[in-house]
């Protein structure tokens, strides 16, 4: 049986986090510059940070009334009174620390770059749910994950390592973003009633249901274009066509998107397109270590 801090921690999100840690890692070694440890360090933070978003989630849509018991998903640690809220804040509290601490190495490592960083990082993981402008409750949820789960992820972990934010380092970090985004938005299609009638307008609740299909469909179209454009104009070997095999992974989820009737259906596609986000991180990562 899972512990309850286990099921706080949302283990399965995390691929998320490691995705663009290990893209960003392999597109250092693929130009000469990989660092072991900065890209531990920096693993390691993103996982941290990971984590302390999902308890504020946790302890803020519950305090918010977003969590109800109407509500289909994975468990909520704070909702289910497993945790008290209190506790659940006070981890939240703790694991920001620790990320802190991590990030202290990496200032050390890459300077000011980091620092700002390193700030955003931690004040966006409160205020995707918490604070008086709470991104996920007003349709912002969706470009923070691209941003900082793509997009900085990616070259903040190169940066770390090689000193320099090349700009294949931004277009590895579309497709990781745009794959991480995806997750975002099957998790917000399964909640789009209770999320509605809760106040919190996501992305999906603004879409409504056929535009956050469209939506996810399309984030799978950047993540696919990311490999050719990079074989085309950085060199990257044909061997990152091998982050394809995450769309076959995800075919299941896709399906799902399109046809469910009931939010409980979405479950497996939740799972499954977090799948398809690791297969595809590590078949474009073990293309570029080929080439």
């Amino acid at each position: 049986m899972t512990g309850p801090w286990v099921l706080a921690a949302r283990p399965k999100t995390l691929p998320a986090a490691a995705a663009p840690v290990l893209v960003g890692a392999a597109l250092a070694a693929f130009r000469g510059g990989f660092a072991p440890m900065p890209a531990a360090a920096a693993l390691l933070g993103a996982l941290l940070i990971q984590i302390a978003t999902n308890l504020a989630n946790d302890y803020f849509d519950f305090v918010k009334g977003a969590d109800t018991d109407e509500r289909v998903g994975p468990t909520r640690v704070t909702q289910a009174g497993l945790i008290t809220p209190g506790a659940v804040r006070n981890a939240m509290v703790a694991t920001l620390a620790a990320a802190l601490v991590v990030g202290i190495y990496l200032v050390q490592v890459g300077g000011w770059p980091i620092v700002w960083i390193g700030v955003a990082s931690l004040v966006c993981a409160v205020a995707y749910t918490g604070g008086p402008f709470p991104l996920g409750y007003h349709g912002l949820g969706d470009l923070f994950v691209f941003v900082f789960f793509g997009l900085i992820a990616v070259a903040g972990t190169v940066y770390v390592q090689m000193g320099t934010f090349p700009p294949e380092a931004w277009l590895a970090g579309a497709g990781i973003g745009a794959m991480s985004t995806a997750i975002l938005v099957v998790n917000n299609l399964r909640d789009i009633d209770t999320d509605a009638r809760a106040g919190k307008r996501t992305m999906a609740v603004r879409l409504g249901r056929v535009g956050t299909q469209v939506e996810y469909a399309w984030l799978w179209s950047v993540a696919g274009l990311v490999p050719a454009i990079g074989i085309s104009a950085y060199e990257w070997p044909v061997w990152t066509l091998a982050s394809w095999l995450g769309f076959g992974v995800a075919v299941p989820a896709m399906r799902r998107v399109w046809t469910h009737r009931e939010p409980a259906e979405l479950l497996p596609a939740l799972a499954q397109t977090a799948a398809g986000l690791l297969v595809y991180a590590v078949g474009l990562s073990v293309g570029l270590l080929i080439g």
